[in-house]
């Protein structure tokens, strides 16, 4: 600033401005350069609360974060006008009743019959073909099966050397039999019960008395019995069509010197319709994204824009739309430019979704979407290139700028949005893995982890068994007593892929 130079005061006359005293211009200068200081400083913290409070205000509809991260109160109820009804059914609505197990299996059938008429009292003779049936269902006691063998020992009368009987070798030293092992498994894996409870339910409930030690040991027993047919599932997943993807951190200690760096796990899930893989890893990188799917993983990728999936050409994979969505939520609720571009966005995502849930529902044909989704397509496309067109610094920080680097990303992905449109059988999100990897998190929130990397493999195990089990609709307890008994008999481990073989299945038995 110069001194003859007071642009900066403008209502002081140049005539005036020559008569100031020197020191008082020096004064005046000094506190010109403190205001231009101040005004920056205002600017930077203004941009730091700008930062803060998107910050506070994530939530999972912004973000990636779980629902139970948000803050109670976050869902408004809506206002709906008190019904005029009684509570419960209403006339006309077919009512609900217990189902009743088959006559074969009634443990005891007790016929009651009328001694007299409740209207005139006379006594009654003779049968009902069809009787109310009324059944109750009862828990019998509880009492474990012991089996015990006694080892003699027996002295030679010829060199006086003492021999003791050894175990066949059908009976197992561990000293617990295959239902015991399969049912510890269940409660570790498909109920997410610590071994100290897995130990109170074993004592509690079937009167079986078994240390923590040992539960462990039963844990891991049942962990091995099913890895044949999990390393199965995997290769299924190599050679399926269409894979959902996702991760989650988890937590692997260094108990066993596995882990020396203490670095973070993740916890990686690919799902397809009727079986699901978990795997965890020490890394998020792209080597276990493609340790997951296979090298040469030829199908189509559904997942979110994770840096690691990026080896997997632009043409073969979805973007999950539900994460589009939380994106331009988080732009919309910045000001300025930022929040009419975002509010454009969501404004064509939800036209777009409201057509999809037509061609679901059936009411609308696919060739007929296609040629509608054309111009939410184009609209979207200008609105990301709108935003990406504004000039930004290097390093700048502003809503704004996250905004123009966002929607530049997104225009590198723009042609893995819309696979979904013109291919059969792709979802527009990836919330089948999403849902897959709850429980995984529910279990780490509960466990804190593991604490070994067999206690990792367990835990990827039994979640891969239980979810793809489930997709089946079959009897986890009955497979894992059916893989504990392969197990422990050296025979073929039961199977986790569908039974009922579809062209999916047909293209891996021909590529096995």
């Amino acid at each position: 600033m110069q001194e003859n130079d007071p642009s900066y005061l403008e209502e002081v006359p140049p005539k005036d401005w020559e008569r100031t005293p020197i020191s008082v211009k020096k004064l005046v200068e000094k506190m010109g350069q403190r205001i231009e200081i101040l005004e920056k400083q205002q600017a930077e913290l203004l941009l730091v609360q700008q930062q803060l409070l998107e910050k506070i205000n994530s939530t999972s509809k912004n973000s990636s974060s779980p629902p139970s991260s948000d803050p109670p109160g976050l869902e408004k109820k809506s206002e709906k006008q008190k019904s005029s009804k009684k509570r419960g059914g209403q006339p006309g609505h077919k009512g609900h009743s217990r189902d009743l197990y088959p006559i074969e299996e009634c443990s005891e059938i007790i016929d009651h019959h009328p001694e007299e008429c409740a209207n005139c009292g006379a006594n009654l003779n003779g049968s009902d073909t069809n009787p109310y049936r009324h059944q109750i269902v009862e828990i019998p006691p509880l009492i474990p099966i012991v089996i015990e063998h006694r080892l003699h020992q027996l002295t030679c009368t010829v060199c006086n050397a003492k021999t003791r009987a050894i175990l066949p070798l059908e009976v197992n030293p561990s000293g617990y039999g295959v239902r015991v092992v399969a049912l510890v498994a269940l409660l570790s894996g498909v109920y997410r019960n610590s071994q100290r409870m897995v130990q109170s339910a074993m004592q509690e409930v079937f009167g079986i008395a078994i240390s923590l030690g040992t539960v462990n040991k039963l844990r891991f027993e049942a962990s091995d019995a099913v890895t044949t047919c999990v390393d199965e599932a995997k290769q299924y997943i190599h050679c399926s069509k269409v894979v959902g993807a996702d991760e989650t951190s988890f937590n692997q200690a260094n108990l066993d010197g596995c882990n020396p760096q203490q670095r973070k796990a993740w916890l990686w899930v690919a799902v397809t319709p009727l079986v699901t893989f978990f795997e965890i890893a020490l890394t998020r990188c792209t080597q276990a994204a493609q340790n997951l799917l296979g090298e040469n993983f030829g199908g189509i990728l559904n997942s979110d824009r994770h840096g690691a999936y990026n080896w997997v050409e632009l043409e073969r994979r979805q973007l999950c739309w539900a994460h589009l969505r939380r994106e331009f939520i988080k732009i919309s609720e910045r000001k300025g430019v930022s929040a009419g571009l975002g509010i454009a966005l969501i404004k064509q995502q939800e036209k777009l979704f409201e057509l999809w849930h037509r061609v679901r529902d059936g009411t609308l044909a696919r060739y007929e979407f296609i040629e509608l989704v054309k111009d939410i397509k184009e609209q979207i496309l200008i609105l990301l290139q709108q935003a990406a067109d504004y000039e930004i610094g290097y390093r700048e920080k502003t809503p704004l700028s996250k905004t123009v680097r966002t929607c530049r990303q997104l225009l590198k992905f723009e042609s893995a949005m819309w696979l979904f449109v013109t291919v059969e059988g792709v979802e527009p999100t990836n919330n089948a893995a999403e849902r897959a990897i709850r429980p995984a998190v529910i279990w780490r929130r509960t466990s804190f982890g593991s604490q070994t990397e067999a206690g990792s493999n367990f835990v990827a195990r039994m979640l891969t068994v239980v979810t793809t089990l489930k997709c089946q609709n079959r009897n986890v307890l009955e497979f894992m007593t059916q893989a504990i008994v392969a197990a422990r008999s050296a025979k073929t481990a039961p199977s986790l892929l569908p039974q009922v073989v579809s062209d999916d299945d047909c293209d891996f038995l021909n590529a096995a």
